[in-house]
């Protein structure tokens, strides 16, 4: 019998859009042992993780759930604007999550089409509250950053130069997938969402990528 893990998104349109959750839990259905993943989502457009703590509705998501792992998304553009408050809300949701003995995971985004150059410096806003406070930062950002160097062309923005493409989404989910699981995404089926993007060569390279960057920043973690 598949292994169940749940799973609480907290965030807003970058975890929502071309569904993440989804994708990650697709990627667990044929992984290697095939994982029962079951989510839930605290979503709201453009909202930052002061306003989720604030509103409450995370926290009752939090105590309630009986939760693995809970995602903690911020608002694309403040680690860049105002990391101490992002670190000052990770620090308080990060307190609740451990109390509701569920494991917190940083979801590390990436910049805009207009400051690429801005990449480690957002990066290193995770990476820091992260190594502080001890939890998982799923590297999406320098996953995509690494995806740049090594696919030129490749689009994983959206048109409006912020949110993630279908590929982009995708990406992110392979680095979940190798962060919570300690599985290396390679020779796993391409998510059906993709459509026209199936591209088998590209595909496995995104799988390469996500998994090179997670044991490149902490080392493969064992299964679970």
């Amino acid at each position: 019998m598949a292994k169940s893990t749940r799973i609480l998104f907290i965030g807003n349109s970058f975890t929502r859009r071309n569904d993440l959750p989804g994708m990650i839990a697709r990627l667990a259905e044929v992984g290697k042992p095939k994982r029962v993943v079951e989510t839930e989502q605290i979503i709201a457009n453009g909202m930052p993780l002061k306003a989720h703590w604030n509103k409450g509705d995370a926290r009752e998501a939090i105590k309630r759930g009986k939760w693995d792992f809970v995602s903690l998304q911020e608002q694309s553009t403040l680690p860049l604007k105002n990391r101490e408050r992002m670190h000052e809300y990770m620090r308080m949701f990060a307190e609740e999550i451990r109390a509701a003995r569920a494991e917190p995971v940083l979801y590390m985004t990436w910049v805009r089409t207009s400051a690429p150059e801005r990449q480690e410096e957002l990066a290193d806003a995770f990476l820091s509250i992260g190594k502080e406070l001890k939890v998982l930062v799923a590297p999406v950002g320098l996953a995509w950053k690494e995806a740049f160097r090594r696919l030129p062309g490749i689009i994983l923005h959206d048109k409006d130069g912020s949110h993630p493409a279908p590929l982009g989404t995708y990406l992110g989910a392979c680095v979940f997938y190798a962060t919570l699981f300690g599985a290396s995404p390679a020779g796993l089926p391409a998510d059906a969402s993709l459509r026209g993007e199936q591209d088998p060569a590209r595909i496995s390279m995104l799988q390469e990528i996500a998994w090179s960057v997670v044991v490149k920043l902490s080392g493969p973690k064992p299964a679970s």
